[in-house]
């Protein structure tokens, strides 16, 4: 059985790579590229109206929310419509590619659907739910060949390209500490309280059970849905899944940091179902190479880093950012992985290095371009880097649940320390609706 889905897997990825561009008679043109979108509201109706995605051929909208995703279905009056995003993959099957903007805990089980029926996949931030998921998307990208990208746009800017070379070429000198923060949650959304035990009745426009998904059944309530979820165990990331795939971007980039040896957190009070308020995370890298041992801090909810040497006197940070902390200097970038910028008076003679790093297009074009190319290589957050990225980061979610120092076994997927993280690490899911 086993063997036999492998080819049939592999037949499928053979015919969407042709119809995609793998093929040496496909068209390159950008409107011949068949794209499906799985959250056509929200994010989803924003990655629609892109620039970037304004010529692609939009065949097919599957949104659990028709009130939600009106104004998609009126800009794409010819896709067909779809609440449930198996129906659609079973009846669109010329699809070349899928967009997937769905809350945090449904990525994985629609993008490894669309990659196992041969479909390149554009997946929101973050990546996936569970550290297992990450992994899983990571293997399965491999072993198909298909195109993938996150939504982590700064990715694909100039900011986060000068600021590796800044690094590498010693702006700062060796780096030992990272501080990255965001203003989320709190102003965006609300998080760290009880389950509701209101029972309001499901709007008309909404498949809440659809909306659940591979999540635990319960009641619905507005203060999950709509663009409530992020909070929530059960359905988000916190801030770490809407922001640090930006803000802690260039860090894991430019440093090659990888996998966290461990991660720790102090936090606001602490509930059952839903993040606490605000946030600190301390992740430890062990030396890499020539790069020394570097600690990374995240702070959210409010909570700001220490102001960096080298601020000018009433300048303050912004609310979404990054700072580099080296052995001769600072150097501060924007939220969303924004240019550097070298505080006080830099490091004595050190002279900005040229550009030597391909510049993207930009973020979704080139993962336009690569499937139609069928090359998975062209897009750079692919799933072989943000899989791993992502997974670093969740490393941070258990120390927050769990509310203990996690130490992290990556090769085994494991908190040495803590076996109770193994109900974190990987989930049940719901029938139907697993990976």
């Amino acid at each position: 059985m086993k063997r036999t889905g492998r080819a049939g897997a592999k037949a499928a990825v053979g015919r969407s790579a042709k119809r995609a561009g793998g093929g040496k008679k496909a068209s390159r043109r950008r409107g011949t590229l068949r794209v499906a979108a799985v959250g056509a509201g929200g994010m989803g109706g924003a990655l629609l109206r892109d620039t970037e995605f304004a010529d692609l051929n939009i065949v097919a909208l599957c949104d659990v929310d028709t009130k939600a995703a009106a104004k998609s279905f009126r800009k794409f009056p010819k896709a067909k419509r779809f609440r449930d995003y198996r129906v659609m993959l079973d009846k669109c099957r010329s699809i070349d590619a899928v967009i997937v903007a769905t809350a945090d805990h449904m990525h994985a089980p629609i993008a490894m659907a669309a990659m196992r029926a041969g479909k390149h996949v554009y997946v929101e931030k973050p990546l996936a739910h569970t550290i297992e998921e990450c992994r899983a998307m990571t293997k399965l990208a491999k072993a198909t060949g298909l195109v993938t990208q996150m939504g982590n746009s700064g990715h694909g800017g100039e900011g986060i390209r000068r600021t590796r070379e800044f690094i590498r070429a010693g702006a700062i000198g060796a780096v030992r500490e990272v501080h990255c923060w965001s203003d989320r949650p709190g102003v965006w959304w609300k998080q760290g309280f009880a389950r509701p035990k209101e029972t309001p009745r499901v709007p008309r426009s909404l498949a809440w059970d659809l909306w659940l998904g591979c999540a635990p059944q319960r009641p619905y309530h507005p203060t999950y849905h709509p663009a409530a979820w992020r909070g929530w165990f059960d359905f988000g990331v916190g801030a770490l899944g809407d922001m640090a795939v930006h803000n802690m971007d260039p860090a894991f980039y430019a440093l090659d940091l990888g996998a966290p040896m461990a991660a720790e957190a102090v936090t606001g009070r602490t509930y059952r179902e839903s993040f606490p308020k605000w946030e600190i995370i301390t992740y430890e890298f062990a030396a890499k190479g020539a790069r020394p041992a570097v600690k990374c801090l995240w702070y959210d909810g409010g909570k700001m880093p220490p102001r960096p040497a080298g601020l000018p006197a009433g300048e303050k940070l912004d609310i979404n950012g990054i700072y580099f902390v080296g052995d001769e200097g600072t150097m501060l970038c924007g939220g969303w992985s924004a240019p550097p910028r070298l505080l006080g008076d830099g490091r004595k003679g050190f002279k900005p290095p040229r550009k030597t790093i391909r510049r993207s297009k930009g973020h979704r074009s080139e993962w336009v371009e690569a499937c139609l190319a069928g090359k998975p290589a062209g897009a750079k957050a692919g799933f072989a880097y943000s899989g791993p990225f992502t997974e670093a980061l969740l490393v941070g979610v258990l120390a927050v649940r769990l509310q203990k120092r996690i130490e992290w076994d990556s090769a085994r997927m494991k908190a040495t320390n803590a076996p109770e993280a193994d109900r974190l690490i990987r989930k049940t899911y719901r029938e139907g609706f697993g990976i």
